[in-house]
Parts: structure tokens; C-alpha cells; sequence
């Protein structure tokens, strides 16, 4: 009985709530390409020298990966900053430095959040040593911490954001939205990149029930007879992604394919059907991850491929080379290629997903 009191209610927030943008993105010359900025972390540790350096240093990453590649589209894979080390009245120009490269070369975006957006201000215990808290004043306001929704009614100032405020009915989860991907002569759509936000921070780590049966009603109003290619985006990989894991820290092996493999998979903490569902929609090509910064691989997974992107910023954990996976979608016939681009250059785990 909840399960259909649900699904009216998700369809007829479907039909107040359009699931696509008034602007949509568009191919060029039938091709389309698309950068995969993950975890970068921005605020991490602002109250010492090295954490302003780190978000300098993410900036450098994302402006040389931008002016090499010229993407036509940026996606904010999550954890796009390090909430829990800030104070809520400077995070939303955190937000702002994070897009900035990305603004500044007037490629549009768009954002989902992974479990350290909205992540309670964690307070340092050197602050009651000798020093004190830096730069307190309206001490009742400034540690209130941030919200997924403010954070996004942030971006959506942004006249390039793309992003969207999903259905209120899939509180507490926000960046639940879809875009529609114009044909190069404007007559069809191409392509659909679903965004989902997969949890964390103040709520658990996974992806709802109610987030599979909204997915499954708004790509069957999209995309009715699956003909359609479509590309699904969030921050926590699923359980699945271990079913398919190379063992860590050996060779990833064909049929995957990626260049570091330096740790287990994380993955949400419960399974509420949206694999099972992606799984059986023939037009489902992909799904794109962050959240692991040691892993970068792609897995066949039934009849599509579970990717990882890349660790893109300074902050967070592991040294690995930073950068960013790259999607080149080619219009007709249908074609998603990908690789990784690395701050020193270098081009790696280039592979045909479709």
C-alpha cells in the first residue's frame, strides 16, 4: 500500500516538477564531451596554511584539465567540499571557489552531492588549547553547519548551473534531477544524464526507495521505449560496484579497465532497488562515481558499466596524481568513449563503454 501511495505521489511531483532544465545542453558537430570533477574537497583544514593551498592547488587541476580537453559540460561528482571543517557563513564561497575555473571559461554545470557536502562542523581540539577559536563572532550562528538545500539553491544562482532541487517527496536527498541532451540540430534529444544524490553526511549513505521508483517514473516519461541512450551520475558507489571490484591493490584486469586500483570499495551502506532497475533498462549505458580517490576503474556490470572517475582535488585523503575522467559522447551512432586526463598531462585508461 506505501509503495503505491508513494508512486502517485512521486508521479504527480513528476508532473508539477518537470525533470529537465528550460536550457538544455547540446551536441556540437555531433559530439558532446563531458569532464567528471570528483571529491575535491574545498574548505578542508581553511584555518591553516596548507588548506588554502590545497584549494589553490584544485583550481590549477581543473583550469589545465578544462583548457586542454574544452568540455562542454562539467559534472560536480560530489564532495565538493569538506564541510565539516567549515564554519557556515564561508561555505557557499567555498562552493563559489570550487566552480570558478569551470564559470570563468563559461562551460555549464552541473552538481550532486556526496556525503561531505552537508557533513557537521567537526571541531578541532587544538582550537581550546592556549590559541582559541579563530575569528569567532555570532558564535551561535557560526557553527550551525550547512544544508543540502541551501547549498543548492546556492548553485542554482549560478545563470550556468544546471542543477536542480529534486521533488521535496525525496527528502532528505536533494540533487535528484534529470537533463535532457539536445541532437545538434535541436530536433531530439540525444542523450539523458540522470543525477541522483546517493546520500551521506546527515543522513545515511544510500539511494531510497523512493529515488528508484521517481527514477523509474521519470526516465519511462523521458524516455518511454528505452531508445534513448542515458548516463546515470552519483557520489557513493552501490553495492554492486564490489560485485564487479578488481581485488585491491592488484592489476586491474580486462574486462576492466583503469589505472589505480589502491583500495576496497565503499560503497553505500544498503541496496533499495535502483540497481536492479538500471539493470533491466536496455538504454541505461553507465554510471559514474566519486567517493573512492584511490580507484578509478571501469566494470561491466550486466549490460552496462560501473565507472569511478577520478580524485580531482588536493583535499582528501591519498597522493595519488590528481585529474579527471573525460566522457566523448558522439551522437550518431550512439558512442561513449572515456579516458582519464592527469594534472602532469598524461591520458590514460582510454576505453569504448558503447
Amino acid at each position: 500500500m506505501w509503495a503505491a501511495i508513494l508512486a502517485l505521489a512521486i508521479g504527480s511531483t513528476v508532473l508539477e516538477h518537470p525533470a529537465t532544465a528550460v536550457r538544455s545542453p547540446q551536441f556540437k558537430s555531433e559530439c558532446f564531451k563531458i569532464a567528471l570533477f570528483a571529491d575535491l574537497h574545498y574548505g578542508e583544514n581553511a584555518w591553516q596554511d596548507w588548506g588554502p593551498a590545497h584549494d589553490l592547488n584544485s583550481t590549477r587541476v581543473m583550469s589545465y584539465i578544462l583548457d586542454v580537453e574544452k568540455p562542454d559540460f562539467v559534472i560536480f561528482l560530489g564532495d565538493i567540499l569538506t564541510a565539516n571543517n567549515l564554519v557556515s557563513p564561508n561555505a557557499t564561497s567555498y562552493w563559489e571557489q570550487a566552480v570558478s575555473a569551470t564559470k570563468e571559461r563559461n562551460i555549464p554545470w552541473a552538481s550532486v552531492f556526496g556525503n561531505h557536502d552537508d557533513t557537521a562542523f567537526v571541531w578541532p581540539s587544538e582550537w581550546f588549547g592556549i590559541s582559541g577559536v579563530p575569528g569567532v563572532s555570532e558564535m551561535d550562528q557560526y557553527f550551525r553547519g550547512v544544508t543540502r538545500a541551501e547549498l543548492m539553491r546556492n548553485d542554482k544562482k549560478n545563470i550556468l548551473s544546471l542543477s536542480m532541487e529534486g521533488p521535496k517527496v525525496l527528502w532528505p536527498s536533494v540533487s535528484n534531477f534529470a537533463l535532457e541532451v539536445a541532437s545538434s540540430d535541436s530536433l531530439s534529444t540525444a542523450v539523458i544524464l540522470y543525477f541522483l544524490d546517493s546520500g551521506g553526511g546527515s543522513y545515511p549513505e544510500v539511494i531510497s526507495a523512493s529515488q528508484a521508483i521517481w527514477f523509474e517514473a521519470v526516465s519511462s516519461d523521458l524516455n518511454p521505449h528505452a531508445k534513448i541512450p542515458e548516463i546515470v551520475f552519483w557520489h557513493i558507489p552501490s553495492l554492486a560496484y564490489v560485485e564487479v571490484s578488481p581485488s585491491p591493490n592488484l592489476p586491474i584486469k580486462s574486462p576492466c579497465v583503469g589505472s589505480i586500483n589502491f583500495e576496497s570499495v565503499a560503497p553505500q551502506s544498503a541496496e533499495f532497488g535502483i540497481m536492479d532497475i538500471l539493470s533491466k533498462r536496455r538504454s541505461v549505458k553507465a554510471v559514474f562515481v566519486g567517493h573512492n580517490h584511490g580507484l578509478d576503474w571501469c566494470c561491466p556490470y550486466k549490460d552496462l558499466w560501473l565507472c569511478f572517475a577520478r580524485h580531482s582535488g588536493y583535499g582528501g585523503y591519498g597522493n595519488w596524481s590528481r585529474g579527471a575522467r573525460i566522457l566523448n559522447l558522439i551522437e550518431k551512432p550512439f558512442k561513449l568513449n572515456s579516458w582519464i586526463r592527469l594534472e602532469n598531462g598524461t591520458v590514460t585508461s582510454v576505453t569504448k563503454l558503447v
